[in-house]
């Protein structure tokens, strides 16, 4: 399978386009900056840079890439909770959500894709008496998260109403390339074990919302153990 791959430079991308070309698939992967494309070349994919808010820039890339899928994997949080810089970055991470994928779903649709698989993430559902499953409802856009909730729910709802859009709800990263060695809240998720789920739901995932985190009494990952084969304590190997 082709795989159009954007964001393939980010923390995720290290690890998870390993795993997409050990299995044969072809991959070209994005990054904004050409002093990021080298690192793309070792990781064995094609890199391609461009601007996922350049609309037509993006959609000349993909239709020059003709994936079968494309992964959306695009995000901008260089800067860690905590520090000055971060709520600037979740403003940034936002229009990504809601614009970059606005410009990536109409690339793809012009290109003739139906398939893409994306990140969101776990831990925005509305608080209930169990553990929450990819039926609950997300919180409210309220208060210093409504930024957040609203990138989130724009981005999952461009992706679902595509024939085959897959959108990943991962738990809060940790391992190599994030920002913590280990999980700092629930729900967490391994880098490795996010990664290993999004290369199975390349080709396994039907479309719809899938939850992925390590096991937590909050929220339930069972749907994506069941059907796509999913393990928390994944691990690629050095």
């Amino acid at each position: 399978m082709r795989v159009f791959f954007a964001g393939a430079g980010g923390a995720i991308g290290r690890r998870l386009t390993p795993l997409l070309l050990a299995v044969g698939h072809t991959v070209v992967g994005t990054t904004r900056s050409a002093d990021k494309a080298e690192a793309i070349i070792k990781l064995g994919a094609q890199p391609v840079v461009v601007d996922v808010f350049d609309a037509a820039a993006l959609t000349a890339a993909v239709a020059a890439a003709r994936p079968d899928a494309i992964i959306h994997q695009l995000t901008d949080l260089a800067f860690a909770p905590g520090t000055p810089q971060y709520q600037e970055g979740l403003a940034r991470n936002a229009r990504i959500r809601v614009e970059g994928t606005t410009n990536l779903v109409a690339a793809a649709k012009a290109a003739g894709v139906t398939r893409m698989i994306a990140q969101s993430v776990a831990w925005l559902y509305k608080p209930g008496p169990r553990a929450r499953t990819e039926s609950d409802p997300l919180a409210p856009a309220e208060g210093a998260a409504a930024t957040t909730i609203d990138g989130v729910k724009a981005l999952e709802q461009a992706v679902l109403a595509m024939p085959e859009g897959v959108v990943l709800r991962y738990g809060f990263f940790y391992g190599p390339g994030t920002w913590s060695a280990r999980p700092s809240r629930p729900p967490s998720v391994h880098i490795d074990g996010a990664a290993q789920a999004t290369a199975l739901a390349l080709t396994k995932a039907k479309p719809g919302i899938y939850n992925v985190a390590d096991d937590d009494p909050a929220l339930s990952s069972e749907k994506a153990r069941r059907e796509l084969g999913f393990k928390p304590d994944f691990r690629v190997k050095p």
